[in-house]
């Protein structure tokens, strides 16, 4: 209609009321009282009585803001009811997550979809395994899987629209690994819209999600998909043969913290693979030399696993007991420290909310002049900020301290997946091994010898030496 109007082709607009040509204000007042009078347009809205050819109406204004107002507050009204939808652990969202249907019994609920499902543990033990988003897509694409979307609209219409149905991108696989939802949790206020006026997507940040676990059966484990999470973080670089590193994004140089990247070609064969310190090949002025053969780093690793492996599965609760205990020992102290630093800092907030309080009437009586009142009121602030911050950190600190039993749980589950290693594939590295730490070589003996630091994940690389017969956690061997 507004370009039959640009091209002079309408005379006259009716309407039934004004509502029915806008609800915002500023805008329906455009249209009614600049661009219809311009292009010599009549404009009627029935039941409001107006009429441009009678005169400007002096009540059309506050009917447009009446009209603007009551959809202001529709919005408000339906963002209640989502709010008390979302925060009563039921799903926000019409379409399940692929992998999933609607539950034939409860339609707020959904069950597991086997056939999808399927290529959702496909997806994630691919990852683990050293293959990256986009060689996980291309295999996908390569087997002629339907894609999530080509997957719905065969399930729900019975045929596919979309031109290419099997091609995954990297970025789908991407967003397939970040999905709580796979975990057997709700999740809920991912996004939001930043007005009822400007319907743009927000991304809300993740504390105020709102998540509920164990409303629906999980594809996927809570450990495999933190793992998967963790892996995400450290971008691993694809290799140009295809075939996975299990050392990606695992060891790092301990000089200068720097990764240590697979040096790999067809003209060295496996006993010449190495791993060098990608800082001291981009500038040798940045750090040492340091190298490895990927042949003496995977015999050692796969010893060492092997040998806590051994450890455990003889005595295992002795080994959770010194474990619990060299933990409880190691934190008690901060947490203890961190808990009464906390509680000082918020009676202090609640200190200075009483200042600020005081000092206004104490200004406003004339006690105090307005510079003084300026300055005092600056220096509270200014602490009460900084307060609210190491707070803020605190609790982060005491939350992650808290759950260090949790993380040994969670090691022990994984440990038990396996007997005895002898090969040592992603996997592997992933699940159990957090990092790897690669020493200069020490020259002073007259032989060269290498100290390699291991740490298994969980954090449990600071336990020491008595919690095993052999320092497991940050184990140390020369070579």
């Amino acid at each position: 209609m507004k370009s039959d109007i640009e091209d002079g082709k309408v005379s006259t607009v009716i309407v039934k009321d004004l509502s029915r040509l806008g609800r915002e204000y500023l805008q329906t007042g455009y249209y009614t009282e600049i661009f219809f009078p311009q292009r010599d347009v009549r404009f009627i809205a029935v039941h409001d009585n107006v009429d441009t050819q009678r005169g400007d109406n002096d009540f059309a204004p506050f009917k447009n803001l009446i009209n603007e107002f009551y959809a202001k507050d529709c919005s408000k009204k339906i963002k209640a009811v989502f709010k008390s939808k979302g925060m009563s652990g039921k799903p926000l969202t019409t379409k399940p997550p692929y992998g999933y249907r609607k539950s034939e019994l409860d339609k707020n609920n959904c069950e597991i979809d086997e056939e999808a499902a399927a290529i959702v543990r496909k997806v994630f033990e691919m990852y683990i395994n050293g293959y990256g988003s986009f060689q996980i897509a291309s295999r996908l694409s390569k087997e002629k899987i339907l894609t999530p979307t080509a997957y719905f609209e065969l399930k729900t219409e019975g045929n596919i629209g979309i031109l290419k149905p099997y091609h995954w991108s990297d970025r789908t696989v991407d967003k397939m690994l970040t999905k709580m939802e796979y975990t057997g949790c709700t999740v809920n206020f991912k996004t939001t819209k930043k007005s009822y006026k400007c319907k743009k997507t927000v991304y809300n940040p993740r504390e105020e999600w709102a998540v509920f676990k164990g409303t629906h059966e999980p594809i996927i484990s809570e450990s495999d998909f933190e793992l998967v999470q963790e892996l995400q973080h450290n971008k691993r670089k694809v290799q140009k043969s295809g075939e996975p590193n299990p050392f990606s994004s695992k060891v790092y140089c301990a000089d200068c913290g720097g990764k240590m990247y697979l040096c790999r070609a067809k003209s060295l064969n496996e006993d010449q693979e190495h791993l060098k310190c990608g800082r001291y090949a981009k500038d040798k002025d940045d750090c040492t030399a340091h190298f490895i053969r990927t042949v003496i780093l995977k015999s050692i690793v796969i010893t060492e696993i092997n040998r806590l492996l051994t450890e455990i599965h003889d005595n295992e609760e002795e080994f959770i007991q010194r474990a619990m205990e060299k933990s409880n020992k190691d934190h008690l102290s901060d947490l203890k420290k961190a808990k009464k630093t906390l509680s000082d800092n918020e009676k202090r907030i609640s200190e200075l909310d009483r200042l600020f309080k005081r000092l206004y009437e104490d200004n406003v009586s004339g006690k105090i002049t307005d510079i003084r009142f300026d300055q005092m009121s600056r220096d509270y602030e200014t602490e009460q900020d900084q307060l609210r911050k190491q707070s803020a950190e605190l609790t982060v600190f005491i939350s992650d301290s808290e759950q260090k039993s949790d993380e040994l749980t969670k090691f022990m589950e994984l440990v038990r997946k396996y007997e005895i290693i002898t090969e040592l594939t992603p996997e592997v590295m992933n699940e159990l091994i957090d990092r790897i730490e690669v020493h200069t070589p020490d020259k002073s003996s007259g032989h060269r010898r290498k100290t390699i630091d291991i740490y298994f994940r969980f954090n449990l690389a600071s336990a020491p030496a008595e919690i095993c017969n052999t320092d497991y956690c940050k184990k140390k061997k020369a070579i």
